[in-house]
This record gives C-alpha cells, sequence and structure tokens, in this order.
C-alpha cells in the first residue's frame, strides 16, 4: 500500500497516544513537531507488504482472543504475521521466468512448495528465569523446595513398595491382574497424587467425568507434559501404551509394568501391528482397566494439536477424549525445548501451579464403511481442538526427532527450522520417518549454515556436481524461494518428489542398462567417461559421485548400488539423462 500524506499524520496520531512517553511531547504541544519530520520520513519511499499466513486457515478456525484464567476459556494460538520486501517496477511486480526443469523427462514438474509453517508447536516459551519476581521467589520459596523434594522422594519409595509387592508372584504378564494386587496399587495412586503436590499442583480443576469403561474402553488426552501420565495414573490408572524404552527407567519401570503397559517400538511395522492387537485384546475385556493413549505421540506445548497417529482408531472402540491445559503467567509448564531437570526444578520452586482436566463426549465409530480409522482420529481431534481452541497442524513425532538430531550435530540451541510438518511429507511424498533422518544426514554433511540453510557450492561439492550448467540446474530446481540456498524441508521435499514419479525407477533401472559393462557392472573409469558430457569429470568429482554409488565399497557399481544410490539420492538421476532419450527403451519396473 503506499502511505500518503493524510495517512501519515493518522500513523503519528496513533503513535502518540500509544506510547506514554509521547504523551508528555503532546502535553507540551510539540505534537505538530512529531508529525514533521514522520512525514518528511516516509513521503519519499514506497512500501509494499506482502502479509501472509503460512497456515490456511480457511481450514482451522481462529482463536478468539481469551485468557487463560479458567477451565472454559481456551488458550491463545500463536498465529504469525510474515512482512517481507517486494521489488515493484510501478504497479506490477517484477516476475522472473521458472529455471530450466533438469528432470522433465521423468514428467515431474517444477517443485512447487508452500512456505514453511511460522508456528512451533514445540517451543517452551519460559525456557529460562526472567526478571527479579522469578529471583525473588526462587529464593523466598527454597525452604519449601526441599520440603517438596523430601515429599517427592518418600512417594516415590513408598509408591515403589507397594508395587513390587503387588508385583510379586505374577508370572502371566499377559492376564489382567487380580483384585488384590489391584487394591495394593491404590497405595501407588494416592503416592502419584502425592507426587503431583509436592510439584506444586496442590488443586487440579476437572470438568465432566470419566464415562463408564464398557461405554469407552479407550481414552485419549493431548500430551503437554510428564505430568499428565502422573494424573492419569492416580485418575485412572489406566493400560497406557509407552515405548519399550520406558521399562528399563528406574523406579518408574516397575510402576508403568504394573500398569500393564503395552510396548511399542515407532519404527517396527511389526511391533505397531502387535501393539494394535493388544489394544483390542484389551479394550474388548472389561478384566482390563481402560487403555489410555496420547495419539500425539509426544509432548507439544498445548498451544497447538499435533497429527494423531491411529493406534487408538483401528481397533474401533468408542474413545473418550480428554483435554488437558496448564495456565500460566510467569512460567509455562509444557515439556518442548527444556530439560527435563530444569522443568522439574521450575516446578518446584512455583507457589502454585494450575491444572486443568476436561473430560469430552465420548466420540462414537460410524458404521458408514467410509468411517476408517484415519476418519475417527481426525473426528477426534477436531473435538479436542475446538474445546482448547487451538489449531491443528501437520506436525508429528518425527519433527522431534529430526530437531534432536540437527541440533545434535550442529551444536545449535535452535533447530525449529529444520522441522518439515513430518504428517504433511508422509501423506504427500510418501516419504517415512526413518528415510527422512537419512535425508536429514545427507543434507547435513553439507554443512549447512546457522539458518539451516545450504548453498550452491556445498550442495554441489558435497556430491561432486563441480559447478557446471546441470549442477545449476538441479540446485534451482530445490530452490524454490530463489534465495540461493535451500532449507531442508526443501532439499527433502524435492528428493521425494522426484522419486515418487510414476517413470522414476524404469529410468533408473534404463539408466545402468547403459552404463552397465559386460559383467554387468559399472567401474571407476566407466562412471567417468558416462558424465563427462554432463558434469566437470575431475578426479575429485568423480570420486565422490563413485564412492557414493559404490555402496557396497567394493569398488564396482552393481545393479543393486546402483539403484540403492538412486533411491537414497533420487536427483542424481538427472546425471543420466542423455542415457534416457527414448521413452521406449525406459524399463517399468
Amino acid at each position: 500500500m503506499r502511505l500518503d500524506f493524510p495517512f501519515h499524520y493518522f500513523i503519528a496520531f496513533i503513535l502518540v497516544l500509544s506510547c506514554p512517553s509521547l504523551r508528555v511531547l503532546q502535553k507540551r504541544k510539540t505534537f505538530f513537531f512529531l508529525l514533521f519530520p514522520f512525514h518528511l520520513l516516509t513521503s519519499h519511499f514506497h512500501l509494499s507488504l506482502s502479509l501472509s499466513l503460512s497456515l490456511s486457515l480457511s481450514h482451522y478456525p481462529m482463536s478468539n482472543p481469551t485468557t487463560n484464567g479458567d477451565l472454559t476459556s481456551p488458550l491463545l494460538s500463536d498465529v504469525i504475521l510474515t512482512i517481507s520486501d517486494q521489488t515493484t517496477n510501478g504497479d506490477c511486480a517484477t516476475t522472473t521466468s521458472p529455471p530450466p526443469n533438469p528432470y522433465d523427462f521423468l514428467g515431474a514438474p517444477p517443485l512447487e512448495i508452500a512456505p514453511p509453517s511460522p508456528i512451533d508447536p514445540f517451543r517452551n516459551h519460559t525456557p529460562g528465569f526472567r526478571g527479579l519476581y522469578e529471583w525473588c521467589k526462587i529464593l523466598i520459596i527454597l525452604p519449601v523446595v526441599a520440603l517438596r523434594l523430601v515429599l517427592f522422594g518418600l512417594c516415590i519409595a513408598v509408591g515403589y513398595v507397594a508395587t513390587w509387592v503387588a508385583l510379586q508372584g505374577w508370572k502371566d504378564l499377559s492376564l489382567p491382574l487380580t483384585p488384590w494386587r489391584r487394591r495394593l496399587m491404590w497405595i501407588t495412586r494416592i503416592c502419584a497424587r502425592c507426587i503431583l503436590f509436592s510439584f506444586g499442583y496442590h488443586w487440579i480443576k476437572r470438568k465432566g467425568k470419566p464415562a463408564p469403561r464398557e461405554l469407552a474402553p479407550i481414552v485419549v488426552s493431548n500430551h503437554v507434559s510428564y505430568i499428565d501420565p502422573i494424573y492419569y495414573f492416580y485418575e485412572l490408572c489406566p493400560t497406557i501404551v509407552a515405548s519399550e524404552s520406558h521399562d528399563s527407567m528406574p523406579f518408574v519401570g516397575t510402576i508403568i509394568r504394573a500398569m500393564q503397559v503395552i510396548y511399542v517400538d515407532r519404527f517396527s511395522p511389526a511391533s505397531r501391528k502387535f501393539a494394535v492387537n493388544e489394544i483390542k485384546r484389551k479394550a474388548a475385556s472389561n478384566n482390563f482397566p481402560r487403555v489410555m493413549l496420547f495419539p500425539e505421540g509426544t509432548t507439544s506445548n498445548g498451544r497447538f494439536m499435533l497429527s494423531f497417529q491411529h493406534g487408538a482408531f483401528v481397533p474401533g472402540f468408542p474413545v473418550q477424549p480428554v483435554v488437558v491445559r496448564y495456565p500460566y503467567v510467569h512460567f509455562d509448564q509444557s515439556w518442548g525445548n527444556i530439560s527435563l531437570a530444569m522443568l522439574m526444578f521450575r516446578m518446584f520452586t512455583q507457589f502454585h501451579n494450575f491444572m486443568e482436566v476436561e473430560y469430552l463426549p465420548v466420540v462414537y465409530p460410524l458404521e458408514s464403511k467410509h468411517d476408517s480409522a484415519t476418519h475417527f482420529a481426525e473426528r477426534t481431534s477436531n473435538a479436542m481442538a475446538s474445546a482448547l481452541n487451538v489449531l491443528q497442524t501437520s506436525y508429528a513425532y518425527g519433527d522431534v526427532m529430526i530437531v534432536s538430531k540437527a541440533a545434535e550435530v550442529t551444536k545449535q540451541a535452535d533447530c525449529s527450522n529444520y522441522m518439515v510438518e513430518m504428517a504433511w511429507a508422509k501423506n504427500m511424498f510418501d516419504v517415512k520417518t526413518s528415510e527422512t533422518l537419512e535425508f536429514l544426514d545427507q543434507f547435513l554433511s553439507m554443512d549447512p549454515d546457522s539458518n539451516g540453510r545450504v548453498g550452491f557450492h556445498e550442495f554441489s561439492t558435497a556430491f561432486g556436481l563441480g559447478c557446471c550448467p546441470l549442477s545449476e540446474k538441479i540446485f534451482q530446481y530445490f530452490d524454490v524461494e530463489h534465495k540461493g540456498s535451500i532449507s531442508f524441508r526443501q532439499y527433502l521435499v524435492g528428493s521425494a518428489h522426484i522419486r515418487m514419479q510414476e517413470t522414476f525407477w524404469g529410468s533408473c533401472a534404463t539408466a545402468f542398462e547403459k552404463c552397465k559393462n559386460t559383467s554387468f557392472q559399472i567401474s571407476f573409469n566407466e562412471l567417468g567417461d558416462v558424465l563427462q558430457s554432463t558434469i566437470p569429470c575431475t578426479d575429485h568429482n568423480v570420486s565422490r559421485l563413485f564412492s557414493i554409488f559404490d555402496i557396497d565399497k567394493d569398488k564396482l557399481i552393481s545393479r543393486d548400488d546402483f539403484m540403492t544410490c538412486l533411491n537414497k539420492y533420487p536427483f542424481l538421476i538427472a546425471l543420466f539423462t542423455h542415457c534416457i532419450k527414448d521413452p521406449c527403451l525406459i524399463e517399468i519396473v
């Protein structure tokens, strides 16, 4: 928009009224002295503001500006406006023609990626101590912290002993606990409530009540903090679904076993299938307690809803959703980018921590054949997001793993710019979390800068492509923003987009058939001969590319090596474009 003269005065007037320090000037009748330089400053410039919401708000309800003070007031959602400069020429913005597409021969269209979402659902908003108030409060409450630590340790010890006694002689873990064992577990449940008290949760506001187990054998909840499972253990004592790593935790592992936990390995299809069968078996029998799941799979900051996993919805039983809130003023209790030790210390040093739990109406599976587990999960997620008044996102547990690995390698405190919205990437490009981590290893090997971006020189050097027209075209294919650098999200999506083309594997097979020798392999010199017409074939470039293709390191590239390499680095198929000239030669595999 163009700022005209009257509008300048209006802006300055608003600034004067909103700034206390400027009100003094207004009282001294220097208001128009402020307007004059402001007009001179702005009247010589034209400002083009491009306001973009990276979230498609047409798909999500806008959050109302309410407070967090009571149970019915939902948390505010962070919506960020990105303001960017745009070079203009008169009334029309200057545009550039799209760069040549090196993957036309695959039928792949130019890469188009929506800007990344500006939100970070894992960010803790108070990771450190801020202000004099926090430090004074810590000094005042230190004696209370000592008493809380004593209570915490005592409850852990008593709960562990009671659970250990309850598990004695229990051999068949697939059977439900006997009545006397369940009664003994009440001691541990009371200890769990005392642990919450030691953390500052003196009272917990609750709305609604749990539905009868016969009506809703499965309970799902959003996941914000490690406090959530402690509360649900006290309130419901359910059977939970958890990672196998929890079993080895001191004290906690014993208590988890008493809850008849269902262990699952996220990356094992067999383990996930077994977990779904166990959920179905235990939910079908009233002799077992309720089955409790956190379908988000990890903790968020409570301001957004992560993408749901479908394990709770595949069995087809009615589900009762529960939402938990942690209203705060000085201390965000979410377990995001903050260490467990710091989070516990901050909890111990608060006068009181607020927690609110709301049991929502039961969500039933529909009799319609079109109501799949995905639709069932979406309906439940919609109900929970509506109750919390938050936006639903495509972020998932895979994004947490990406950020953790990037932080470990780069040694940077904030690696949120590596997130890709894993649920979206999986649905759109059929890329798994394990594959994404492999792509992340490749990207990190290119030594990204502090903003998590890689330039052309680093990209071409890492893969031995050299500086040539083809390598520039490949890089420009990823660089959809035309910034001269690419992000991990662009690298992942671009690679997956190339690989998902229908003719990709046929083109890979054809390229190998054109390059192989009589021994059905490719040697170092033969690879150099093939590539000499596409890239600068220096010893460094050929050696680097040969090491990438020689997967088994036997100094020869077999068909398996060739196909495996292009599965890991799909964009390298562009090096063999000249080998695939006749579409009739493409082998359909």
